[in-house]
């Protein structure tokens, strides 16, 4: 090997080194963070459709009756219930409390959503179900509800 072809692989060695370095970086990131992350955005989207329900009830119900079309439910049952279902999930979820029930009561609404009503929006629920079930399969993180009682009561029963 001549010294320039030596001195070359020793810079592309260096280079690939560095370029290992740096797309290993994100490992570093916290996972709490991650998690908080999902939990915020997945709460955010249910929270603000409820929202937009209660704004204008009459309009939820006209909705409910005429567009979204749910099989074996009457409207003014299933605006309430998904109206109740959207705020206390986003709200559990937000807190991490109670998270892992919050994630698969959403998914709930999700399916119903992607099966009943809004079919074509696929990959939007494909987004919104991703963050709930890393909620659903990991937990909500350190930085939840959920956390603070699980040390409490693993504290008192010591």
């Amino acid at each position: 090997m001549t010294a320039i072809s030596e001195q070359s692989s020793s810079n592309l060695a260096g280079v690939v080194g560095l370029y290992k370095r740096i797309i290993k970086l994100p490992e570093y990131l916290p996972f709490s963070l991650i998690q908080l992350a999902a939990r915020v955005a997945v709460a955010h989207v249910f929270w603000q459709s409820a929202q937009s329900k209660l704004a204008s009830w009459p309009v939820t119900l006209q909705l409910f009756a005429s567009e979204y079309n749910l099989p074996l439910i009457d409207p003014s049952i299933a605006a309430p219930l998904a109206t109740t279902a959207e705020i206390t999930g986003s709200v559990l979820i937000f807190l991490g409390l109670f998270s892992r029930l919050a994630a698969l009561m959403l998914l709930g609404v999700v399916f119903v959503i992607q099966i009943f009503v809004y079919p074509e929006n696929w990959a939007e629920h494909l987004l919104w179900a991703s963050l709930l079930f890393l909620v659903l399969t990991r937990g909500a993180g350190v930085l939840s509800l959920d956390y603070v009682a699980e040390r409490t009561l693993s504290a008192s029963a010591k």
